[in-house]
């Protein structure tokens, strides 16, 4: 078969550099898919596993993101910090962070979860300052990292938008050597029935579409290449010939 090819400059140049980006971005979310789900089996597993006891083994720098802990403690509920911008089954609402004090004095920030905009003020939710020590149950966190598009932490104005161990405690005027500050612990839900805060359920909720993303991006991708040679053939610049063996 013979084939007669003659691109036009500009359309190629153009379609060249936007089928280069596309073809990126679609591998470029393959390698997240291959993260995000690597991400979810850890969590699982180290979020399943036996829950650390020992408050004194929460001082290691080895200690690893979703581990599961299990510790007593006193809430310290005068230093409540909240986050912004947090939902709960479309309802808007902050996230309750609390400083826990450990039985070796220790401090630790707890994210105790969700309350609506209704019961931020503690005065309105007294049943949620619990008293004496307590029995937390929860899953070992990092501190979150900043979006692009959101705000830096202000804490002089009461605006919070993600868990900085490190500036809230700062804010909070803790004593450095008293607090772990690498990261903190989301309190889970204990029992069938929801109480303020709401804390999470142990089970991951993190979304991966990147699948659907890369092929939304490699479809456009080959949709270019579609338009690209069908403009070529319709222009007489294309064709495809059967071989003469008389030739």
């Amino acid at each position: 078969m013979n084939i007669y090819f003659k691109p036009m400059l500009w359309p190629s140049i153009f379609s060249i550099i936007i089928f280069a980006i596309l073809f990126t971005f679609g591998t470029w979310q393959v390698k997240r898919l291959f993260w995000k789900e690597a991400l979810i089996e850890r969590y699982v597993t180290e979020s399943q596993s036996n829950p650390i006891k020992n408050p004194s083994e929460l001082d290691s720098p080895k200690i690893k993101e979703f581990k599961s802990i299990e510790v007593s403690g006193l809430f310290l509920h005068k230093e409540e910090t909240y986050i912004t911008g947090k939902t709960f089954e479309g309802n808007a609402g902050f996230h309750v962070i609390t400083p826990l004090k450990l039985r070796n004095n220790k401090i630790i920030l707890i994210n105790r979860g969700w309350v609506s905009e209704g019961y931020k003020n503690p005065k309105k939710r007294k049943f949620s300052l619990v008293e004496g020590e307590v029995l937390l149950k929860g899953i070992i966190r990092y501190p979150q990292k900043k979006g692009y598009f959101v705000p830096e932490n202000d804490g002089k104005n009461g605006f919070w938008f993600t868990i900085k161990p490190n500036e809230i405690i700062n804010f909070l005027n803790l004593a450095s050597n008293q607090v772990i500050n690498n990261y903190y612990i989301d309190a889970l839900r204990q029992g069938e029935k929801l109480t303020l805060p709401i804390g999470v359920t142990g089970k991951p909720k993190l979304r991966n579409q990147h699948l659907s993303y890369a092929v939304t991006w490699y479809g456009l991708a080959l949709s270019l290449l579609f338009v690209y040679f069908s403009y070529h053939v319709s222009s007489g610049r294309l064709s495809f010939k059967k071989k003469d063996n008389n030739e």
